[in-house]
């Protein structure tokens, strides 16, 4: 009797575990996950309208994996003066568009601050 009992207890947590993992797995894949330190939707902070925009780059990310992701850099590359930036996470690009001349150190300090990686990088003419 008393085996019976202990064996259902531990049926029950494992159940109880199995069911809260499959949640997370589902919230993760559907980009609400916490893979990045987040969870749940980021507010994107809007870009700034640019009055003549002086030069645009693609930047390749390495190391995004949802949507929260790509949101906590666009914002971050959105909070910099002069810049307006686009992240597509399908693409692992942001498209960087600035009114003045483009600090290339900084944007790639941004991003590892992140903990991200700039693959590359190419100014578009």
């Amino acid at each position: 009797m008393r085996a019976a009992l202990t064996n259902t207890i531990i049926i029950i947590i494992l159940l109880f575990m199995i069911v809260t993992a499959i949640k997370s797995t589902i919230a993760h894949f559907k980009g609400e996950g916490a893979c990045c330190g987040g969870g749940g939707t980021q507010k994107l902070i809007r870009p700034r309208r640019l009055k003549k925009v002086l030069s645009v780059t693609t930047v390749h990310i390495k190391g995004m994996m949802c949507d929260h992701c790509a949101a906590r850099i666009q914002n971050a590359l959105n909070s910099l003066e002069g810049i307006n930036a686009k992240v597509n996470l399908n693409k692992e690009t942001a498209v960087i568009k600035s009114d003045r001349e483009m600090n290339e150190a900084r944007i790639k300090e941004v991003i590892a601050d992140l903990g991200y990686v700039v693959a590359s990088m190419e100014e578009q003419k």
